[in-house]
């Protein structure tokens, strides 16, 4: 697959503290802005280092639960919710101004990714808050999901994400959390599941059949305890299939 191109993007300023580690072998980060984790000071420091390694800057908005790490679905009112995105969001482009560095992307975190991968009124919120900042950024969301029509709809510029360190069902959604197939933690059989989507556009779930699926981008999550190991391994088996990291 010469002159194939793939963005690997991982979540990070979530408090496990291996950003130094992972930022030399991926080419886009989503950084924690407040709501399920983060704060000011991790928020530069994962910003300096991506600028040190030349790497995309996302913001990674959340449901507002550090508790619960974002992974929980809760009930808000639309303005609730619509000003917590807007302010996480600006907390980040804060920090961006004063280090010199631009907003690459959103990429919306856990429970409030999930809920508006399926729920038209989670995703007219979300895209309402990216469109309050009034600034050209992609938003990265799931294939055939609810908040990429939406965005679609909206003029704003999407990739197509899909996730290296999970397991999918039937209906592209992810396998839950609470399943012990949920994870990937082998480096082989990560490998095969990527690659399988990009070689062939197509995934295989757990249960059934391989189903079609697009991927501009593929997430490993930066708390999967075999994280640097995995987003080391999958880049090097992808450059030796001729595939580029960008």
């Amino acid at each position: 697959m010469q002159n194939y191109k793939i963005d690997i993007n991982v979540d990070l300023g979530e408090g496990i503290g291996n950003e130094s580690q992972l930022m030399p072998y991926i080419s886009s980060c989503n950084i924690a802005c407040g709501g399920h984790a983060g704060n000011v000071e991790t928020m530069r420091s994962v910003v300096r280092l991506a600028k040190r390694y030349g790497v995309k800057i996302g913001a990674h908005p959340s449901l507002p639960d550090k508790e619960n790490f974002g992974r929980i679905a809760m009930k808000l009112p639309s303005v609730v919710l619509y000003k917590s995105i807007k302010k996480q969001i600006r907390d980040l482009l804060n920090v961006l101004k004063e280090e010199h560095a631009r907003l690459h992307h959103i990429k919306p975190h856990g429970a409030l990714y999930n809920l508006a991968m399926v729920d038209e009124k989670t995703a007219k919120i979300i895209i309402e808050a990216i469109k309050s900042i009034a600034i050209p950024v992609k938003l990265y969301v799931p294939y055939k999901s609810v908040i990429a029509d939406v965005a679609i709809q909206n003029n704003i510029s999407i990739m197509y994400e899909a996730f290296a360190d999970r397991n999918y069902n039937d209906d592209l959604t992810l396998v839950s959390r609470d399943k012990s197939n949920a994870l990937i933690s082998d480096d082989v059989a990560l490998f095969s599941h990527v690659y399988r989507m990009i070689s062939t556009k197509k995934v295989k779930p757990i249960n059934g059949a391989e189903i079609a699926i697009k991927a501009d981008t593929f997430c490993i999550h930066g708390d999967n305890a075999e994280a640097v190991n995995l987003v080391k391994t999958l880049r090097t088996n992808l450059e030796a299939k001729g595939i580029s990291i960008v």
